[in-house]
């Protein structure tokens, strides 16, 4: 999940890169600082150093002394750690602290200038060297000047300026972890933005996305609403090329069955049926064509008995229709969340196949329970079996392949689904069949 997280991986590879950073960072400031410390220690022993040169004496005999050692105190201190030594042909002269040792000369010959080294004392395993060679007097020849520290104060400020170091360098650490959070947080909410807008853009294909400031971001919502556009003008076209088939297989149809009913005969008779066949098949594509368009909307407010109305008032003027009783007990204020249209091309194929196998009443029964826009279309025909619900209700059947009872509720289902409701059956009070419908209830715009 991590690695497939574009926030977690900005995220991730900002805290690897602060943290090699300081950690470089708290390298070279441990260098930087133990540099420091060697100029500034070397700088201590140069003084005392100095003093010493100055402070030789060249015996006629050529033996050397120091009238004027450093003041001091470790260096008369036995093994203090901190030493001095003047070193000629005919003898050394060496502090106090060396007590009965002597430091190591060192492993070339020293320079005219002031030399830094760090090696092994008489008495400490690390020694910090300040050396030089000196010639107080032509007779006596040169003198080794060696003033000399113990390095373990040195190591210990180190350790301790890195153990401080790293703890600060810790702490910024998270606090810059932080601010990269925050970065990509701000970084990525225009991301965030268009993962919202696209869920509503999948709800209502009418919807697009709102262009965005970021002009990284702003070539992406273009390309998104360009391809919604695309989409629905195919779809609108697809559409518009199914129903101008339709329609024009069926008035070629609806004039020959015409022909037929004056026609007699068995052939007749057979011809027809083959027509009926196929003017199921081009209704349900026309159908289809319907259904493809269709989106749930949670914006949409149709009003029920409206529709149910306009319904009503069709069905009357058909042959089937004039035979019978027609109720609508629907309250005014409801309101379904779908687009009138497809409210009306879901209850035209329930109410025309309520129509098609009523004896003498079809009723539309419309309420709002708990929230949820419930309506229902029922009828005082044979109904249909139990163990055929499941089968009038199958996806994916043809409508001309079920035939008899059921006709259109497939379509119907599809419809209720896509709109984000629901489509079951049942008996109605009258005997016959109930085709009920649920949505979540979509209140009426305010004034």
């Amino acid at each position: 999940m991590i690695v497939r997280s574009l926030r977690w991986r900005l995220l991730l590879g900002a805290a690897v890169a602060i943290f090699l950073a300081l950690l470089l960072a708290w390298g070279l400031m441990l260098l930087l600082f133990d540099r420091h410390l060697e100029r500034r220690l070397a700088a201590e022993l140069e003084q005392d150093a100095i003093r010493i040169v100055a402070g030789i004496a060249v015996a006629p005999d050529g033996r050397l002394s120091v009238n004027q050692p450093p003041t001091d105190a470790r260096f008369q201190t036995p093994v203090s750690g901190l030493y001095w030594q003047a070193s000629a042909r005919r003898n050394q002269v060496r502090s106090p602290s060396l007590w009965d040792q002597a430091l190591a000369p060192p492993p070339i010959h020293s320079s005219r200038d002031w030399h830094v080294r760090i090696g092994p004392g008489p008495y400490e395993p690390r020694l910090i060297y300040l050396e030089r060679t000196v010639i107080p007097d032509r007779a006596a020849g040169p003198v080794l000047v060696q003033v000399a520290q113990d390095a373990t104060a040195l190591a210990t400020a180190r350790a301790e300026f890195g153990r401080e170091l790293a703890m600060f360098l810790a702490a910024l650490w998270l606090v810059l972890s932080a601010a990269a959070w925050l970065q990509v947080h701000l970084g990525l909410r225009p991301l965030g933005r268009i993962r919202e807008q696209l869920g509503r853009l999948q709800e209502n294909p009418s919807e697009r996305l709102i262009a965005e400031t970021v002009s990284e971001v702003r070539p992406l919502t273009d390309a998104i609403n360009s391809l919604a556009d695309a989409r629905e003008e195919d779809l609108r076209r697809a559409r518009r090329r199914a129903a101008d088939l339709a329609h024009g297989l069926k008035t070629p149809l609806a004039a020959a069955a015409a022909q037929l009913r004056r026609a007699d005969g068995e052939a007749a008779s057979g011809i027809e049926k083959a027509l009926d066949a196929m003017k199921a098949v081009v209704d349900g594509e026309l159908a289809r064509s319907r259904i493809a368009a269709v989106r749930h909307d949670p914006s949409a407010r149709a009003e029920v008995r409206a529709v149910v109305e306009q319904l009503v008032s069709v069905l009357e003027r058909t042959e089937a229709g004039e035979r019978l009783v027609l109720d609508v007990d629907i309250a005014d204020e409801l309101r379904a969340p779908l687009a009138t249209e497809d409210l009306t091309e879901l209850l035209g194929s329930v109410a025309d196949n309520a129509v098609r196998y009523a004896a003498r009443q079809v009723r539309f029964v419309g309420v709002e329970e708990d929230e949820v826009a419930v309506v229902a279309v029922e009828d005082d025909g044979p109904g249909i079996a139990p163990e055929l619900v499941a089968d009038a209700l199958a996806r994916g059947k043809r409508l001309d392949e079920r035939g008899g009872q059921g006709l259109g509720l497939a379509i119907a289902q599809e419809i209720a689904e896509a709109t984000g409701g629901t489509l079951s059956l049942s008996r109605a009070s009258l005997g016959g069949l109930r085709v009920e419908l649920r949505w979540p209830a979509a209140r009426a715009p305010a004034p």
